[in-house]
């Protein structure tokens, strides 16, 4: 019975020790990847919320008194410039012109019998200017009472797409009362804030070329068919926010952009020699990026860094690394600090490439 026990105690710690044995030779075997962080241009993107206006959207308004007595379009209907909107009851403007042409032509009669008489002598020089005088105020009236006539027309400034109305036909209408509004949307300018850093490193990139071109992400997170220009900055930045106002123009051939959408419009913003590690090569701890970083005697030390900018799975790196430096890839949660590791060494371009082609 003894022999026994002791028998089965012995095999025992011989399986432990095998196990304990195989454990450390699984994890000798175990390779961990490392790359170095690598130096490249690239290009980031930042997307802003945007605001989107017609390059032309104004009231029209009625220019004198009276009922409207037609309209000529529909609400959203495309007009081209001149083309004739609504007409206010004109009788009374009518009746005007009427009037004030009667009162030249009794001018003009006047004029010509003082003019005969003052080839005579009969009348003073005088009275022939003012003759003249009278003719000239009543063709003066005339053509205010044409004026008069013509506002009662309104007609499309330039060629645009109508809003809805505001008025109904048969409306009684004082001078300066809301018709419509009309857009130009052939192009459109797009509102967006940037802050006061983006704005230094893009005038320091682009070097006071505002020729830069963005584009624009629509409320269905589809992007817009045409890129846009950057063509106007803003003068003052806002002291409360720390931003200053972007302008970039669209064109909008298709009319899809309309006056009063949303969206985003993405820049890019060029980064020369920007010092680049993955994502999954760091971790935080209380608010912190770290890396681990594989010294001369394969010993995980590590680090902190700081991160400039983040891209798809990437991150630009301001601080705490250089080029030289070997950075564990993958396994993080399988070493601790001071681990020896041993490693293949990736190479970094190879690295970011593929980074790059999961992203997109």
């Amino acid at each position: 019975m003894k022999k026994t026990i002791m028998l089965t105690s012995l095999f025992a710690i011989l399986c432990y020790t095998s196990c304990e044995h195989t454990k450390e030779e699984n994890k000798e075997e175990t390779r961990f990847l490392v790359t170095n962080p690598v130096k490249m241009d690239t290009i980031i993107t930042e997307s802003y919320v945007s605001q989107i206006r017609s390059i032309q959207h104004i009231e029209l308004r009625a220019l004198e008194r009276g009922y409207l007595q037609q309209i000529f379009v529909d609400e959203g209907q495309f007009v081209r410039a001149g083309q004739l909107l609504f007409k206010i009851m004109p009788r009374l403007y009518e009746a005007e012109l009427r009037s004030a042409a009667a009162e030249v032509r009794f001018a003009e009669i006047e004029y010509e019998n003082t003019k005969r008489l003052s080839e005579g002598n009969i009348v003073a020089p005088n009275e022939l200017a003012m003759a003249e005088a009278k003719l000239e105020k009543a063709k003066a009236e005339q053509a205010l009472a044409q004026v008069h006539l013509d506002f009662t027309e309104i007609r499309a400034p330039f060629d645009g797409i109508i809003d809805r109305f505001h008025v109904r036909l048969g409306s009684l209408l004082d001078e300066g009362d809301l018709l419509t509004h009309l857009s130009d949307n052939s192009r459109m300018w797009v509102y967006y804030n940037v802050p006061e850093a983006t704005y230094l490193d893009y005038q320091s990139e682009m070097k006071g070329d505002r020729s830069a071109q963005v584009s624009l992400v629509l409320a269905n997170n589809k992007v817009f068919d045409y890129a846009g220009v950057v063509e106007t900055i803003e003068a003052d930045f806002n002291n409360e926010t720390g931003n200053i106002p972007f302008r970039a123009t669209f064109l909008n051939p298709k009319g899809l952009l309309r006056h009063g959408e949303t969206g985003n419009v993405v820049l890019n913003i060029p980064l020369k020699g920007a010092l680049l590690i993955p994502q999954k090569a760091t971790f935080e701890i209380l608010d912190k990026n770290y890396v681990f970083v594989v010294d001369k005697n394969n010993t995980i030390k590590s680090r902190e860094i700081t991160i400039a900018e983040e891209m798809p799975h990437i991150y630009v790196v301001q601080a705490g690394l250089t080029e030289n430096d070997k950075v564990l890839l993958e396994g993080l949660r399988l070493v601790r600090e001071n681990d020896t590791i041993s490693y293949d060494l990736m190479d970094p371009k190879e690295v970011i490439s593929g980074l790059k082609l999961y992203a997109e």
